[in-house]
């Protein structure tokens, strides 16, 4: 028996499984559908901005439509690639964020 020292528990397989089904049926699909509602959104105000010339309240709703789908694009599109700027930088290996797929190392 060690006082000085604790014991460690490491996670199972079964937990690894576990999260990367969570990431590729949850995650993953949740991310698509808010990029794709944003540029759903863009492209409402585009087509509402378009159609509706002579109206310059609609013109305005269209253009703030516009605004903020491209804030929700660019949000979307800056976490992506802060996510890989920071594992480029710290060298990390093994994450896929385009599969959702992680390969950790066996615990010792």
């Amino acid at each position: 028996m060690n006082l000085f020292f604790t014991n460690v528990a490491y996670a199972s397989e079964n937990v690894d499984q576990f999260i990367m089904k969570v990431n590729g049926t949850i995650i993953n699909p949740l991310i698509i559908l808010l990029f794709a509602l944003a540029l759903v959104f863009f492209i409402y105000g585009v087509v509402e901005f378009i159609s509706n010339q002579d109206n310059e309240e609609k013109k305005t709703t269209g253009k703030s439509h516009m605004i903020w789908g491209l804030i929700g694009i660019t949000i979307m599109m800056g976490v992506f690639m802060i996510m890989k700027m920071l594992m480029n930088t710290f060298n990390i290996k093994g994450i896929d964020v385009e599969k959702g797929t992680v390969d950790l190392p066996p615990a010792n």
